[in-house]
């Protein structure tokens, strides 16, 4: 079983918490989660991109000019690409860039993930996080005495108002609900920084 230390905001240590090897201390599958972050961000795609052809384009068809005898290149329709107005060589058009991902790919992926982030020690918990006046400064007091200097993310149980104000003003730093977690904000993330409620949520779910 994984043991990690539990700290206060002030990075003081305030205890332990045990935790399932079968979450925590996963084999790393990086071409699985590999797979699984492009399909996440495929699948946030919209895919509503579309322009005219030259063929769409409303415009007359009658040939600009003559063929010879005006030392200009020899030119058909104003739809032309080249034209201002023109229609657009392979022009994008809507599509669909979902891709399926089964459940069991992601939670493999999830779990090695996470359990990556432990072994390399980039995951922090803290027993509690209260900010008294919810103010930046205390967030940045925070984030300095756990040297969070890079992109961070911070998991609550539940959806935290206090934290995500005192947050929101801070570059790199970003405040979730441990229930939308995926695969790609554990790898996009130097840091994740868990409360030991949110943590001991996502053992109880993958258990």
């Amino acid at each position: 079983m994984a043991k990690l230390k539990v700290y206060n905001i002030k990075k003081e240590e305030v205890g332990d918490v045990t935790l399932s090897d079968e979450v925590f201390a996963v084999e790393y599958k990086e071409s699985l989660i590999h797979q699984v972050v492009v399909a996440l961000h495929n699948n946030a795609r919209q895919g509503t991109k579309s322009t005219l052809t030259r063929s769409e384009v409303n415009a007359s068809k009658k040939k600009i000019y003559r063929q010879k005898g005006t030392g200009n290149a020899r030119h058909d329709e104003k739809s032309a690409p080249q034209f201002d107005g023109g229609g657009v060589v392979f022009a994008p058009k809507p599509r669909d860039f979902r891709q399926k991902i089964n459940k069991k790919m992601r939670d493999i992926a999830f779990i090695s993930a996470l359990s990556e982030k432990i072994r390399q020690n980039e995951v922090y918990i803290v027993d509690e996080l209260k900010f008294k006046d919810a103010k930046t400064k205390e967030a940045a007091a925070f984030l300095k005495a756990f040297n969070l200097n890079k992109r961070t993310m911070i998991l609550t149980l539940g959806k935290d108002d206090e934290v995500l104000r005192a947050t929101n003003n801070i570059q790199k730093v970003k405040c979730e609900n441990v229930d939308l977690l995926n695969v790609a904000d554990i790898v996009e993330n130097k840091y994740l920084v868990f409360t030991k409620n949110a943590i001991k949520k996502i053992e109880e779910a993958y258990v």
